[in-house]
């Protein structure tokens, strides 16, 4: 037997693994919660506005709602199983189903009266657009 220096990585990648291990044995039917799905956003900012994308595939615009509430920007919904009648059939379920929540808090600049809302191929497009006298301005100089 020989002695091994301790290597925080080594164990790391070890309970990693055990990890793994735990979740390739898990029910073979599961949903999503409000605490454990993260719906995917990508969020970009130029200078007239922030964008916020967020897939939603196989959720139908009518069971999304976008909400502003004390400068939060909430986005929920609910994925629903195609055949809700037959899940005792499935063999396995490995995309999950269920309601999904994302809450981001919404930056000063922000004109939360003129957000729009767009869903085509499985992604939420909203368009936050920025306070005019938020935006940089140039200030033309007089001589006098």
């Amino acid at each position: 037997m020989s002695i091994q220096r301790w290597d925080p990585m080594r164990e790391f990648e070890r309970l990693h693994d055990e990890v793994d291990r735990l979740f390739r044995m898990s029910a073979p039917a599961r949903t999503m919660t409000q605490e454990s799905c993260a719906v995917a956003v990508d969020i970009l900012e130029n200078a007239e506005e922030v964008v916020l994308r967020a897939e939603v595939p196989g959720v139908k615009p009518g069971d999304v709602t976008v909400r502003v509430e004390d400068n939060v920007l909430t986005v929920e919904g609910e994925k629903k199983l195609p055949d809700a009648e037959a899940k005792d059939a499935y063999l396995r379920i490995e995309r999950f189903y269920g309601k999904f929540q994302r809450s981001f808090s919404l930056p000063h600049y922000v004109d939360s009266g003129r957000i729009s809302a767009e869903h085509r191929d499985g992604i939420l497009t909203l368009r936050l657009p920025k306070r005019a006298e938020t935006k940089p301005r140039t200030i033309e100089i007089k001589a006098g």
